[in-house]
């Protein structure tokens, strides 16, 4: 997505400039000596010549992703603001439909996404004076209800948190190669003693940073979590603990190894079969079947009968480690795993029996 806004800011910087609108715009990549370049719908002049706006259409090459043909607004002004450090040159903020920091209201941008914006607007830099960008995303509120984005505190629209100009796809079996090449350059190690966590996506990795567990145990995965858990096990590890958030880990509690929400769904339908097998009153389990989400259907049950909605999660936490085990021992391999679930506040929540011993071990608690 950055590229997108990138091209957006630049042609709304060139309009402003009184330059010719060019439909592809040459942007230039940190790090990196070529250009590309990116397509752009629009641009105008506004508020009698002080402001310009591009327009941009997002567009990352995978049909499944919810950003495809994503809009994207960057209006841009100068503000005769003096500033006391060269790199406050460029303020950028979030409009509508673009995602902010819930602790502070600031928008939600990755370094990579700044480095990209101050590299190719430093031609319109001007002495003494602010350059002012709004990035706008007028349908970002809506999609960002179908992401995770309330898992990292972000809240109001989509992160502008790209970290390159090329998409890693997380379900692509390239992607699943790389990890298994990483798994193994862990386990190789000379220090290496049969223990190993998987984490779920970017989320996962920094939850689990900022919970102090041992970087160098840890393995950040994708979606292909049964090649891996075979993989794991084909290499050597002997304890494995998969920690991630609820919403994708209760699919490995259904069988459904490969999590990706494109390929399979079945969240609540496996919450239900859960409940009605550790027989969950009826009056529960209609209120499961009531729920839009998985999040919402905790937070129903917890309103309805804490207790048993805290039983229900153990008892899947539980569930997702034996469909685990099992789904190894397919391939006649014997190995511990563990899991650990948190939730859309990153609260480390539930934990199965075998990953309440092992984040024993790690010093680490639950939160109620």
């Amino acid at each position: 997505m950055p590229v997108w806004v990138a091209a957006a800011a630049h042609v709304a910087a060139e309009a402003l400039a009184g330059m010719e609108f060019k439909e592809s715009q040459e942007i230039y990549l940190p790090d990196q000596d070529k250009a590309i370049f990116v397509p752009v719908s629009s641009a105008a002049v506004l508020n009698n010549g002080i402001e310009a706006i591009g327009i941009s259409h997002c567009n990352s090459g995978l049909s499944l992703d919810i950003t495809r043909n994503l809009e994207i607004w960057v209006s841009i002004k100068y503000q005769d603001l003096h500033y006391s450090s060269p790199n406050e040159w460029l303020q950028i903020n979030g409009g509508q439909g673009v995602g902010k920091m819930n602790v502070n209201g600031q928008i939600c941008i990755s370094e990579f996404a700044r480095k990209l914006l101050d590299l190719n607007l430093q031609s319109f830099k001007k002495p003494q004076k602010i350059l002012r960008l709004e990035v706008i995303f007028p349908c970002g509120k809506k999609l960002a209800e179908r992401t995770s984005n309330s898992s990292f505190g972000v809240v109001d629209g989509l992160a502008l948190i790209g970290m390159q100009a090329e998409v890693k796809k997380s379900a692509s079996p390239d992607q699943l190669q790389k990890t298994i090449e990483l798994l193994k350059e862990k386990c190789s190690k000379p220090n290496f003693k049969g223990d190993l966590i998987f984490v779920l996506g970017e989320n996962g990795l920094d939850i689990a940073l900022k919970h102090g567990l041992n970087e160098g145990l840890i393995v950040k995965t994708g979606n292909w979590l049964g090649p891996l858990l075979v993989a794991a096990a084909e290499t050597g590890v002997k304890q494995l603990l998969i920690w991630g958030y609820h919403g994708k880990l209760i699919k490995l509690a259904g069988g459904i190894f490969h999590t990706h929400h494109h390929l399979a769904d079945a969240r609540i339908e496996i919450l239900i079969a859960l409940a009605v097998k550790t027989s969950v009153p009826h009056n529960l389990i209609k209120v499961i079947t009531q729920a839009s989400s998985i999040e919402s259907a905790l937070l129903m049950m917890e309103e309805h009968d804490p207790l048993r909605a805290q039983k229900l999660w153990f008892d899947l936490a539980s569930l997702i480690e034996y469909r685990s085990i099992e789904y190894v021992k397919r391939y006649a391999f014997a190995i511990k795993i563990g899991s650990v679930l948190f939730d859309r506040q990153r609260k480390l929540r539930w934990a199965g029996s075998c990953g309440l011993q092992m984040i024993k071990s790690l010093d680490l608690t639950l939160e109620v």
